[in-house]
């Protein structure tokens, strides 16, 4: 079975609205017109450089809806990753999910540059900047090993804000 990549993810949630408002305005997650007609309560949407049909489904089942019991009372998953072209795009992201309350934490994975946000009913989400194959050295492949804490500043000085991420490992030299 030859997968190479998630092409979309479907979340329930509380307020349709207030969901597609968020992955719009916070993450830049544009709707799509595919709904099929007389179907309430459901919305397709796309991330701004995907290729992807759609990569987001938001189905709403209403609020009284309690939070997600993954990982405290129930085995679920955890979060979803998206991956970001460059470190300038990623400081960006932070920005903003912090200006809508919904960043909840940064890692250095070595290899990968990341942020931790919550959307509106609580599901975590992780937003990713990796590091190209060509510039992966001793030190990036030692700390996959370990969660540091994520300097944006010092990641951009090392690799520069506008490098490609994941050239040679997700998007092909």
């Amino acid at each position: 079975m030859g997968i190479h990549r998630l092409n979309h993810a479907v979340l329930y949630v509380r307020d349709l609205d207030r969901s597609v408002a968020f992955y719009r305005d916070v993450l830049g997650f544009r709707p799509v017109p595919m709904t099929p007609d007389g179907f309430r309560g459901a919305a397709f949407l796309q991330a701004a450089d995907s290729t992807n049909d759609h990569d987001l489904g938001l189905f709403e089942i209403g609020s009284a809806a309690g939070p997600s019991p993954a990982g405290r009372t129930a085995v679920g998953l955890y979060h979803l990753a998206w991956e970001l072209d460059t470190l300038d795009e990623l400081a960006a992201t932070a920005e903003r999910l912090a200006a809508a309350n919904a960043l909840v934490g940064t890692s250095d994975h070595g290899t990968t540059k990341s942020l931790y946000g919550r959307d509106p009913d609580g599901l975590e989400f992780e937003i990713v900047w990796i590091v190209p194959a060509d510039l992966l050295d001793d030190a990036a492949l030692a700390a996959r090993k370990r969660i540091g804490r994520l300097d944006l500043d010092r990641e951009r000085a090392r690799y520069g804000g506008q490098t490609r991420g994941g050239v040679g490992i997700s998007i092909p030299a």
